[in-house]
């Protein structure tokens, strides 16, 4: 029997809308394992958000859904002299029974962390503006939720003996979940990546630009 014809269609389209999501080209968003555990069906993406410089060596990519789509290749390994500015990832669960926690059958689980610089970082409003960084993003793209929540997490890394040399750090870590309004979920993935973007420091887009799709279609 096709693998295809035992997944639910509603699983099916959100993963469609998936794949039609346009996000900016220093993202390099491709499909990861999806936990097990979590929901019946699941799909989870990684992404690594890289300088300017960087994102012109590289060709983004991203193909949601192994059983539902090709698999998608990256172009190119990242040099060691890319720099790496925030990383996340990106899971969409899926339950036909539905869920009482989730106010729904979908639920979007998300993790974001980046370095901060000392003046940002310790800021003790720093965990705020993050939320408010991923409540902003999804209004911007209009895309509808409920049952939101989600904790940030500020780490200080501090190094001793052989590596005293090195300077301290300040990363900001946020989890958050919510539950889109339906099955299209195209533009909670470009309100997502629209976010680690943020947090990477890159500038907003002007308006009425659009983010370059960051897929090869074979």
């Amino acid at each position: 029997m096709n693998a295809l014809a035992q997944v639910p269609a509603d699983f099916l389209v959100a993963l469609g809308t998936l794949r039609k999501a346009q996000c900016r080209s220093e993202l390099r968003l491709d499909e990861i394992p999806a936990p097990a555990r979590l929901a019946p069906y699941a799909v989870a993406l990684g992404a690594e958000v890289f300088s300017p410089t960087a994102a012109t060596r590289q060709v983004p990519v991203h193909g949601p859904a192994a059983k539902a789509f090709a698999q998608s290749q990256s172009s190119n390994p990242s040099s060691e002299e890319d720099d790496e500015l925030a990383t996340g990832r990106f899971i969409l669960l899926y339950d036909p029974e539905g869920s009482a926690v989730w106010e729904g059958e979908f639920r979007i689980v998300t993790y974001i962390r980046a370095q901060m610089d000392a003046e940002m970082g310790n800021d003790s409003m720093l965990g705020s503006v993050a939320w408010t960084w991923l409540v902003d993003a999804l209004e911007n793209h209009a895309a509808p939720y409920r049952a939101a929540g989600g904790t940030a997490t500020r780490i200080l890394s501090e190094s001793f003996g052989t590596l005293t040399g090195r300077p301290d750090t300040i990363d900001i870590e946020l989890r958050a979940s919510w539950t889109p309004g339906g099955a299209d979920v195209q533009a909670h993935l470009e309100a997502w990546s629209d976010m680690v973007c943020t947090f990477a420091g890159l500038p907003p887009l002007p308006p009425g630009v659009t983010g370059l799709p960051n897929r090869r279609l074979n």
